[in-house]
């Protein structure tokens, strides 16, 4: 019986997992680092995987539109690898007032609401977040 390969056992863990969203630690224990990146950007050339920032990805799936790979959730993939990374979101000052009535105007949801400074550059296919302070004011 032929062992499996590393590219077999990252693709068995993602299928089990729940989220659609990766961190790169998450295959740590599969291989080595360079092996595992080895890997990803394998998965990522063969669409089954979008880069979404340094260190993440999420499930890819076509576009409707252009065949390229997006993320199967879309913007809310981008929020959960928010969430991943520690970072906590909140509504935007725009889906406030959406959301109270005060506006007509529908926000994109590329402006999210964070509680702390992010500094990483999270997107894909040339567009990514734009994070707002929100929630309570700085001390």
């Amino acid at each position: 019986m032929k062992p499996e390969t590393l590219e077999a056992k990252l693709l068995k863990r993602i299928d089990r997992k729940r989220g659609d969203v990766f961190l790169r630690a998450d295959f740590d224990d599969l291989g080595g680092y360079d092996q595992v990146g080895r890997i990803l950007r394998l998965l990522v050339r063969e669409g089954r995987l979008v880069k979404v920032g340094q260190g993440l990805y999420a499930r890819a799936r076509p576009s409707m539109t252009s065949g390229e790979p997006v993320p199967v959730g879309g913007l809310s993939a981008l929020k959960e690898a928010l969430r991943r990374v520690g970072v906590e979101t909140l509504p935007s000052r725009l889906e406030q007032a959406y959301n109270a009535g005060r506006t007509t105007q529908v926000p994109t949801g590329r402006v999210v609401g964070v509680t702390r400074r992010v500094r990483r550059k999270i997107g894909y296919g040339g567009f990514s977040l734009s994070f707002e302070r929100a929630g309570p004011a700085p001390r």
